[in-house]
């Protein structure tokens, strides 16, 4: 159906189902903590933006805004929508400056794995670049809130490591990445255990952190995650 004023397009943000994942790395100790150090990364995918597309998805709802929403004009929302590109643009500049130092994500599936960079290149909303990360990581956006958890490991075990962290995963849990890592690791243990909302494994483990925000394309537009 084409556009008309009555019936205007305009973009419908994608849902996301957020899930928490816990991940155990066992193995001979000098092992674990050179799994330690190859997975430690900024959590940064640098992809390519699009800043133009990028641009006309902040513009199209501003100018076409849903019913009962107060509308501005048109004018202005050119103005709000090249702002909005360029504090986007920024923010995936100031990523991407930092990837080369900053070892904050414990579990950084681009240092793991890393993208292509063809892939790269074609942006993170274009099917090729998804049916990528659907192969080789499992799901389609990095990982969220990555963080460390206690061990669980014997301490009399003192040739023994462990890796244990937590992060949340869009729409499923990173199967694939987990089977090419045991392939890379094979001295390693990879123990991926999903938290399915309401389970009693949830109840009764670490309570997660928040659920990233339910995020369309816009809020993608950064290198990165949190």
């Amino acid at each position: 159906m084409s556009d008309s004023p009555e019936h205007p397009w305009r973009p419908t943000p994608v849902p996301v189902d957020w899930l928490w994942n816990t991940l155990e790395v066992g193995g001979p100790a000098e092992r674990v903590e050179a799994f330690r150090l190859a997975a430690a990364g900024s959590g940064v995918v640098p992809w390519v933006l699009d800043l133009a597309a990028l641009e006309e998805e902040f513009l199209l709802p501003m100018a076409g805004p849903q019913d009962g929403v107060r509308a501005i004009s048109l004018s202005g929302a050119k103005v709000l929508a090249r702002r909005l590109r360029d504090a986007a643009a920024a923010n995936h500049q100031a990523a991407l400056a930092r990837m080369g130092t900053d070892k904050s994500c414990s579990f950084d599936l681009h240092r793991l794995l890393p993208v292509p960079p063809g892939i790269l290149a074609l942006g993170p909303e274009e099917e090729e670049s998804k049916r990528w990360l659907r192969t080789h990581w499992g799901v389609t956006r990095p990982l969220r809130h990555v963080q460390v958890l206690p061990s669980t490991l014997d301490g009399r075990k003192r040739k023994m490591g462990q890796l244990r962290v937590g992060f949340w995963s869009a729409d499923w849990s990173p199967w694939a990445a987990i089977a090419r890592l045991r392939r890379a690791w094979p001295e390693l243990s990879f123990e991926l255990r999903p938290h399915y909302p309401g389970s009693q494994q949830q109840l009764d483990e670490e309570k997660p952190t928040h659920a990233p925000e339910q995020k369309g394309r816009k809020r993608q537009a950064g290198a990165g995650a949190g």
